[in-house]
């Protein structure tokens, strides 16, 4: 412990003041969940086995300093046996949140196998060779041969022959600021590696032939507090390369290339950190899927023939992201691809092994827990996660319930042989290394003079001559050290502890051979004022400053203060040039890009063994790899390359002949290539509804929008806002002449021969009466009143009170002839079709007073007075399509029945005496429901959900109508993403629907009141709801913002004057104020 005099004195102080010492074995606690020595507490040697090796020293340093500055002798006792007392309770406390964790890990373990063993037992169709294929998959390890030849097994890799394929790609990074030219890195956590990630990567695979258009979906920041081009709604990053034509010559058209687009969501005049996006999520979904609608017309009239052209995939970053793409992947029906950057159970982990915060408190400043279910939620919707390393598969994804590296193989091996896996799925996991822009890269030849001088003859001046122009950074550098000309040591991360420059510095400082040979350069960032940085930057930062001044290292080490984006290249040549190294220690290394980037530029490199730099390592072969906790271990390797000159040439050259692996084009093409891979789908209406195209003044999606074919897509700020609120206005009729509407209506009708109404229906759907004359009014709609309350007695049946509202909201609308024109009803409930007709009947309203009904929690969608059938209402067909996505309806039934009636999962009870029993009344084809027989032995939904995942199952499922049900419908449908159905099918935009809801309601309420639409929530109408049965924590200000311009309140017994003016109210309201 040469390194750590304070401890050493805190011993010595601790030996020499006996009354403390003696007090402290006299008034020991006994110890919980310590390790069990059998002798009397001896606080020196407790310290030197328990704590000087778990516990930050950092934390103590500072109370250590005021100790030895204590000169009264009692008073310095004291203080040194209450620094005691605070080093034990620490220890304490983090050895009992240690063993908390081990238990809940060990709980886990035995969920995820009991999981497994579920899955086994019920795969009922296997062979018997099958069978034991599945079993053996569980136990036994693929060999490297085999995991190469799998990996490339069945994959035609992306090539220049796809040219023709005209691809629309959307990227997702909502956190940070963005902007493609001078990103501001590092000027916030937000800021960092990830927007320059997501930036070079949307460039770059605008590149690639057969890539159209990518657009990359960020959130727009007006906000005085940062540059005005975070506030442009539209930034162009690249255009179409030249050689990627049409191939007849021609240019592919305006809106080719690669942009931003910003969405306004949360307060747009605040720059938000990312914990706080989390309200929002569902406002940016709803915006970006107006833009996304909007391009798809315009890209179908360039290159699509006049037909839709939807996004190829929707590529989600981080976990806020994530969330958002799964949700517009579900409401367009597209693939959806996951990176996840940085993991919230894997920070949590490591938050928690500190011990120095509970859960509550790491959840309070992370907001983790939204965090992680927002990557679970990731986890069922992709198609496809991208990582950087095969560790992050193994050791960080592993820690989700969405993901089993074991069950993934066996169901991916059925799956290739053809077998049913009953609704089962895990997201397949592939390893892509982030690519770098070698743009800034100077080629230099192994044998140019230039690489073989040294520095002065590089920069001139040793001969009389007048000195060579150098780049700023090297002047800066190089001010700070006495011999410039000795090989650089270069490490280049944030003051971060986990980067872990403390030990590279202790390990320079105490070897005496690597002082004299090589200067250290450490990039640590951008500061003014260390006292104005936040705690654990500002710590590192003088801990750096100390120890230089400790172990004398003036002239030799080199920490400049500032230092620009561009500067970083010039930063990698000057230790290129001195034949320098380049150093990553830190504790451990997701990926670690600064190794590409320094390999590229020509520097070896020493490298964590944790880790990224694993792969990199065995990718180039251009360094040595190094335990990071071990001092004397990472000065060893770097004095061996930069006193082997040999071995640093030979680093060098294994570099640059492997780095075009690391490069964006091979990035874009492995990534392609795993993309094409994956289950392409898109809205493909089934129905026959030859009247799709809707008259140009009626297709109000967003009128902002319709010069959207300009290149670089000019939309004004103001222009922004209606491009998510519509056009609306309410004070003018439906249309310009509804004369015109009426004569264009009744001449479709001839349009449509009464034989191509047969020819074009589907094979085995049933004829919809009238399709070919009449389609749901939602066509013709600019506003839609959604009624959504959850209104239910004891039994589950609706309350008559909830009819006389519905009557109010007709009055409401009614009592203003200009807005009832415009608009429409839909109704949103948990009961299925027939239970909703008849309580409509019951209180004497006519189903064709609503242009929609979604029954059955989202399972159903119907449209009363169009789709018929001998009178019968029949459910749209494009919406069942449009839902089936991993829908495994047997699976469900079975698991569920299992998890809910049997404790822990475990063999079956008699059903009579289970907690649930099936309800055949609420249930159909698109919506598993049970009756609650006991509501207090329920599991709540984030157990079930969790269950459910580890055994492959994916689905949405809640508590309804009064805690007296229990519902299950397909992952992609839900009461809220229905609504986002109606917009992408029948063009209605989501900003101009009102929905009306209770202050509780079922499990899915919270999904209901977030988004770009108007919500009215009426106090006191739901005296009961489910929500107490949603889940453990309580979320719900991380899922729903606290005051939002887009929700207002009425009261229960509200007139109708009052109700009309509050939804007057809200029509003025637009996301983004």
């Amino acid at each position: 412990m040469a390194g750590n005099e304070w401890i050493n004195g805190y011993l010595e102080a601790i030996l020499d003041t006996g009354s403390g010492a003696t007090a402290i074995e006299e008034q020991k606690p006994v110890s919980l969940n310590l390790r069990e020595t059998g002798h009397n507490f001896n606080p020196t040697k407790y310290f030197v086995e328990e704590v000087v090796t778990g516990v930050d020293e950092t934390d103590l340093h500072r109370t250590w300093l005021k100790v030895v500055a204590t000169r009264n002798t009692r008073e310095r006792s004291s203080r040194l046996e209450n620094m005691c007392w605070r080093i034990w309770h620490l220890t304490r406390k983090k050895k009992q949140l240690e063993w908390e964790e081990g238990q809940r890990l060990a709980h886990r373990r035995w969920e995820r196998e009991q999981g497994r063993r579920d899955v086994t037992e019920d795969i009922e169709d296997l062979s018997e060779g099958e069978k034991g294929d599945a079993l053996g998959e569980l136990v036994q390890p693929e060999t490297p041969r085999k995991r190469f030849q799998r990996n490339l097994s069945n994959l035609e890799v992306w090539s220049d022959d796809k040219k023709e394929k005209k691809l629309y790609i959307v990227l997702i990074s909502l956190h940070g600021l963005i902007r493609g030219e001078n990103m501001e890195l590092g000027r916030d956590s937000d800021t960092g590696g990830q927007v320059k990630y997501v930036v070079e990567l949307s460039r770059a695979l605008a590149r690639m032939p057969g890539v159209y258009r990518v657009d990359l979906f960020t959130r727009q920041v007006a906000s005085p507090e940062v540059d005005w081009s975070y506030g442009e709604p539209t930034e162009m990053l690249s255009t179409m390369c030249s050689e990627h034509d049409d191939g007849n010559g021609n240019e592919m058209g305006e809106s080719s290339g690669a942009y931003i687009i910003r969405i306004p969501f949360g307060p747009r005049d605040k720059y938000l950190r990312k914990e706080l996006l989390w309200p929002f999520i569902q406002e940016f979904v709803d915006g970006a899927l107006a833009h996304i609608l909007n391009m798809s017309k315009v890209l179908g009239e360039q290159i699509g023939g006049d037909r839709p052209v939807w996004p190829y995939v929707i590529h989600g970053h981080y976990a806020d992201a994530g969330d958002s793409a799964a949700l517009l992947s579900g409401a367009l029906n597209v693939p959806m691809v996951l990176t996840g950057h940085s993991l919230g159970r894997n920070k949590l982990e490591q938050l928690l092994k500190q011990g120095r915060q509970s859960k509550e408190d790491i959840n309070s400043t992370y907001k983790i827990m939204r965090r992680i279910e927002a990557e679970e939620l990731s986890l069922d919707a992709a198609e496809l996660v991208i990582t950087s390393t095969k560790q992050e598969i193994e050791e960080q994804w592993g820690l989700y319930d969405g993901f089993d590296v074991k069950l993934e193989k066996v169901l991916r091996a059925r799956a290739r042989r053809g077998v049913n896996c009953h609704g089962r799925y895990m997201p397949r996991m592939v390893v892509i290394p982030p690519g770098m822009d070698f743009s800034s890269v100077v080629e230099v030849q192994e044998d140019a003079p230039e690489v073989d001088g040294d520095l002065a003859a590089i920069t001139g001046g040793t001969d009389g001559s007048s000195p060579k122009a150098i780049p700023a950074i090297w002047a800066d550098v190089m001010r700070f050290l006495a011999n410039p000309h000795k090989p650089i040591i270069l490490a280049l991360s944030r003051p971060d502890p986990k980067k872990n420059i403390t030990t590279l510095l202790r390990a320079f400082g105490e070897c005496r051979s690597l002082r004299e040979l090589a200067n250290l350069v450490l990039i640590m960032g951008n500061r003014d004022d260390i006292e104005e940085m936040t705690g654990g930057n500002a710590s590192v930062l003088t801990t750096v400053l100390k120890m230089i001044d400790k172990y004398d290292l003036y002239g030799q080490v080199a920490y400049p203060k500032h230092h620009k984006q561009n500067d970083v290249p010039d930063i990698y040549r000057l230790a290129a040039k001195t034949k320098g190294v380049f150093i990553n220690p830190a504790l451990v290394e997701p990926f670690g890009l600064t190794l590409i980037e320094a390999a590229a530029h020509g520097l070896p490199m020493v490298a964590t063994k944790n880790g990224g730099p694993v792969d990199i390592h065995r990718a180039l072969n251009n360094g040595l790899l190094v335990d990071p906790h071990n001092k004397e271990a990472i000065a060893d390797a770097l004095l061996t390359l930069v006193s082997d000159r040999n071995l640093w040439h030979e680093c060098r050259k294994n570099g640059w002949k492997n780095i075009h692996l690391y490069s964006w084009p091979e990035h874009c093409r492995t990534y392609l290539t795993r993309v094409a891979a994956c289950r392409i789908r898109h809205p493909q209406w089934q129905t026959d509804t030859p009247l799709d195209e809707i008259p140009q003044e009626e297709s109000s999606l967003n009128d902002s929008l319709k010069d959207v074919q300009d290149m670089s897509l000019r939309l004004s700020v103001d222009g922004e806002k209606s491009l998510l609120n519509g056009s609306l206005d309410y004070t003018a009729p439906a249309s310009a002449d509804p004369v015109q509407d009426q004569v264009k209506h009744v001449l479709s009708k001839i349009k449509k021969p009464e034989s191509d109404s047969t020819d074009n229906k589907e094979v085995g759907k049933k004829t919809l009466d009238n399709v070919a004359s009449k389609y749901p009014m939602l066509r013709r709609r600019r506003r839609l009143i959604v009624i959504a309350l959850d209104c239910y007695d004891s039994k589950g049946a609706p309350e008559k009170k909830m009819a006389q509202i519905v009557q109010d909201m007709f009055k409401a609308i009614r009592s203003d002839s200009q807005i009832a024109k415009v608009s429409g009803f839909a109704i949103s409930t948990a009961m299925g079709v027939s239970e909703t007709t008849e309580f409509l009947k019951s209180a004497k309203i006519q189903v064709n007073e609503f242009d929609a009904l979604i029954c059955s929690s989202g399972g159903e969608v119907y449209y009363p007075g169009a789709y018929t059938e001998d009178g019968k209402l029949i459910p749209d067909p494009d919406y069942a399509y449009h839902i089936d996505y991993r829908w495994g309806v047997d699976g469900l039934k079975k698991t569920i029945w299992k998890l809910m009636n049997t404790p822990d999962g475990g063999p079956e009870s008699s059903k009579s005496s289970g907690v649930i029993e099936a309800d055949d009344k609420s249930s159909n084809a698109n919506c598993i429901s049970f009756l609650i027989k006991d509501a207090s032995k329920v599991r709540r939904v984030d157990d079930l959900r969790q269950k459910l995942r580890m055994r492959g199952l994916r689905c949405h499922l809640m508590y309804c109508r009064n805690s007296t049900r229990i519902q299950i419908v397909p992952l992609l449908a839900s009461r809220s993403q229905a609504l986002r159905y109606l917009f992408v099918r029948w063009r209605l935009n989501v900003t101009n629907m009102f929905v009306v809801l209770g202050e509780s309601g079922d499990t899915d309420y919270e999904e209901l009141i977030s988004g770009a639409h108007k919500t009215l929530i009426m106090k006191g109408v739901v005296e009961k709801g489910s929500g107490e049965l949603l889940r453990t924590a309580d979320l719900r200000d991380d899922i729903v913002p606290k005051e939002s311009p887009l929700i207002g309140f009425v009261n229960a017994n509200a007139k109708v004057a009052e109700i009309a003016n509050a939804l007057k109210q809200l029509s003025k309201a637009s996301v983004g104020m």
